[in-house]
């Protein structure tokens, strides 16, 4: 296949010729014998578009596409969340759109779980009692037995509630279509979530934003947990309503949260995030990994490419209803 690689300009580290050779050594199959090209800029990218079948993007893709292409049938995205790309009516017709959903599983799941036990040892408290100077001592608890939502069991959720459930904590998983799950002890639908917040102590939201999502965890549903819950969130900054969940923890009717997405990003100075109390930010790092983040991608890149070649649905391939 004539893949075009479009990294376009600010990516910190892009994808070059010895990264992709790297992953065709590691594949099966050699990597198929495609040829590839790179480039950075909208020239490059005008000339690739005359006659390549893939395009390979950052979020620099113009768009809509900046010329014609009629050899295109795919672009692969080296991120998973595709609201920034909504909607697709830029998409050109009978081009496939796939993610790098799988990618981030791993360090996802590290950051929910080093959350979690953050969160049940107190350490947004001591990091404010550390800066000023005051000793309070708080004593943590075990998360063995206690109660987890995890909203979301893709890539991102599953293996948080993996880990999860290595610690024994009780783990509920909340997903669009509800399905048993080998790291749950229950999985409801979406529309079961009121019936669940009520005896959530911890809540993991780990699911794509789309206009289903769009503030999942509303003022009414925080006002469902129990008082002294905590609240993660490694999904997108939309999935809650930000304001509420200042007041929650301002009042005290939540025990903490850990927040790594939000809306804004980045956080303006002086917005209220940076000063709510048993608050810890972190900036949109939870699900990276920067030493094996494009590497993976292109894993996950040439498996999707010999499933197109055998004549299969890819893996990775978005459904624009779903927005996922």
């Amino acid at each position: 296949m004539r893949i075009h690689v479009h990294t376009g300009t600010g990516r910190e580290q892009p994808i070059t010729s010895e990264l992709w050779a790297e992953a065709a050594r590691r594949a099966p199959d050699g990597g198929g014998g495609h040829a590839v090209s790179f480039g950075a800029t909208a020239e490059a990218l005008c000339e690739a578009l005359a006659e390549c079948e893939m395009v390979v993007f950052t979020n620099h893709l113009p768009r809509p596409l900046p010329a014609p292409a009629p050899r295109l049938r795919h672009l692969f995205c080296t991120f998973a969340g595709i609201d920034g790309l909504m909607p697709l009516d830029w998409l050109p017709p009978g081009v496939g759109l796939l993610n790098n959903r799988g990618t981030h599983a791993d360090k996802a799941g590290e950051f929910a779980i080093m959350s979690l036990l953050m969160l049940a040892s107190h350490m947004p408290g001591f990091v404010a009692d550390q800066r000023a100077q005051r000793w309070n001592r708080q004593h943590g608890t075990v998360l063995a037995g206690r109660r987890l939502t995890v909203v979301g069991l893709g890539s991102l959720g599953e293996e948080a509630a993996r880990r999860a459930s290595q610690f024994r904590l009780r783990v509920t998983g909340v997903r669009a279509r509800p399905a048993p799950h080998p790291a749950c002890e229950r999985v409801v639908g979406t529309d079961a979530l009121d019936a669940v917040l009520p005896e959530t102590e911890f809540l993991l939201l780990a699911c794509p934003l789309t206009p289903a999502t769009r503030e999942l965890l509303d003022a009414r549903r925080i006002g469902r947990l129990p008082r002294g819950a905590f609240v993660v969130n490694i999904g997108r900054g939309a999935l809650l309503a930000q304001d509420a969940l200042c007041d929650a923890l301002e009042e005290g009717r939540l025990g903490g949260a850990v927040l790594d997405v939000f809306t804004p990003e980045p956080v303006p100075p002086g917005h209220r995030l940076w000063t709510t109390p048993n608050l810890l930010m972190t900036p949109h790092v939870s699900c990276d990994d920067g030493a094996s983040y494009l590497p993976r991608s292109l894993d996950i890149l040439l498996e999707n490419l010999r499933a197109i070649r055998d004549g299969r649905t890819p893996p990775n391939l978005v459904d624009p209803s779903r927005g996922y």
